[in-house]
């Protein structure tokens, strides 16, 4: 997977937190130790950590991306997964710093500023690859060949479920950094688009009207049992019911205490600290305001119609997908590596399609994610990476677009969302 010379190029870091931490891992195994030459991260001990990982001496360490980008450039790639509302500065001022960039999904927070990154790529001729993993997804992949194979005949319609699993939903968007849009963004930008993304890629033509529903209906204060404390440990009368006690999530070993920061903490500490730790706040008395479910209906040139249904209401967290063609009929379970694909001009013969797994994040996505941009770094060629700043604008300007069809309720045409004036250039 890894191309051939990567061993020479060297890579900074802005953001050492889990999506920071994965493609710090896949460096050290894939390039080698060390690769990494340069961190930023506030926290000090994922800072660490990550330096730990690649032997990256103290006077390369940086508490800011700000303070990373003062310093002279010191890699040939940054891979920038600072939060989302800091996308815009920290992108443009890499770009200007000379920095190739990994920038991970979303581009940015608002239009406006997903069009500032990508005017600043086209002016500093950086190559920039917006970490969209579903895209190099084997299973995807395998859709996308069939759709241009002409085995399905033409698109006619197509819809996407992404379930996002009820416990991620309360840790991530309910309890976690991305509950609040004010803190982060809303949820179709922060969660799913990914989904929205690959749909717009599967279809062989521009969208060009989307309309769009969706709430927060289950985890608001009036939710609330009777006499539930606002921290779940002060007692909570429906502990033993209540699938999001805090305890049940973060006071056993599991994926979701690592996250919250409790790793090698004992029960009583966990205790302690969940009574100061938004992660033990009673999920139905948080300040959280994105939505819990929502639906995208989204209309192409030629006809073609999609729908993408995003749900926090699943036991599990995984995608299904189904194509209609005018031949025959695609059923793709995303995360359990099967289609199902039915011609209806062969007799609708049915073929199940065992797509084999891949070791990694997103399925081993992210790290043909990364080693898409390597490739294009060292062949000096922008075109080669899949998914630029221009296709992901493109792409995201169909969320923006579905956000304001749900928040005024009305249906909304790309055109409606033309392209923002230019904005002078920001200063790092």
């Amino acid at each position: 997977m890894t191309p051939r010379g990567s061993d020479n190029l060297t890579f900074a870091i802005a953001g050492a937190g889990g999506r920071g931490h994965t493609f710090a891992e896949w460096l050290r195994d894939n390039v080698g130790p060390g690769c990494v030459v340069a961190v930023a991260e506030p926290r000090p001990q994922a800072r660490l950590a990550l330096a730990e990982m690649h032997g990256i001496p103290d006077d390369r360490c940086f508490e800011t991306w700000q303070d990373l980008m003062r310093a002279e450039k010191l890699a040939d790639i940054l891979i920038n997964t600072t939060m989302d509302r800091e996308h815009v500065g920290s992108a443009c001022a890499a770009m200007r710093n000379g920095y190739h960039l990994l920038l991970e999904k979303p581009l940015a927070t608002t239009l406006d500023d997903a069009q500032e990154i990508d005017r600043v790529r086209e002016e500093t001729g950086r190559i920039v690859s917006v970490c969209h993993s579903l895209r190099f997804q084997s299973v995807y992949l395998r859709v996308q060949e069939i759709i241009r194979s002409g085995a399905i005949g033409e698109i006619v319609s197509l819809d996407q479920l992404e379930g996002v699993e009820h416990v991620h939903q309360s840790h991530s968007f309910v309890r976690g950094n991305w509950g609040n849009s004010s803190r982060s963004t809303f949820m179709l930008l922060a969660k799913s688009c990914h989904d929205i993304d690959i749909i717009a890629a599967l279809v062989p033509t521009p969208c060009v009207q989307v309309n769009s529903y969706g709430s927060l209906t289950h985890f608001r204060r009036s939710e609330a049992p009777a006499g539930a404390p606002e921290y779940c440990v002060d007692g909570c009368p429906v502990a033993n019911e209540c699938p999001y006690h805090a305890m049940k999530i973060y006071g056993v070993e599991n994926g979701w205490r690592t996250h919250a920061g409790f790793d090698g903490l004992t029960r009583e500490q966990t205790l302690l600290r969940l009574r100061e730790s938004p992660y033990g706040r009673c999920v139905y008395q948080t300040d959280n305001d994105v939505v819990d479910h929502q639906v995208v209906a989204m209309e192409f040139e030629g006809g073609v119609t999609a729908t993408f249904t995003m749900t926090a209401f699943t036991p599990w967290g995984r995608r299904y997908l189904r194509v209609h063609g005018t031949r025959g009929y695609i059923e793709a379970k995303i995360d359990q590596g099967t289609i199902d694909l039915w011609e209806f001009w062969k007799d609708n013969r049915h073929s199940l399609l065992e797509v084999p797994p891949e070791a990694g994040s997103h399925g081993g996505a992210d790290g043909h994610v990364i080693a898409n941009l390597i490739q294009a770094v060292l062949r000096n060629d922008p075109t080669h990476v899949r998914t630029g700043t221009a296709e992901s604008l493109r792409t995201h300007t169909i969320v923006f677009a579905a956000e304001m069809s749900r928040t005024t309720k009305a249906a909304v045409k790309l055109t409606d969302l033309s392209p923002l004036p230019r904005r002078e250039p920001t200063v790092a």
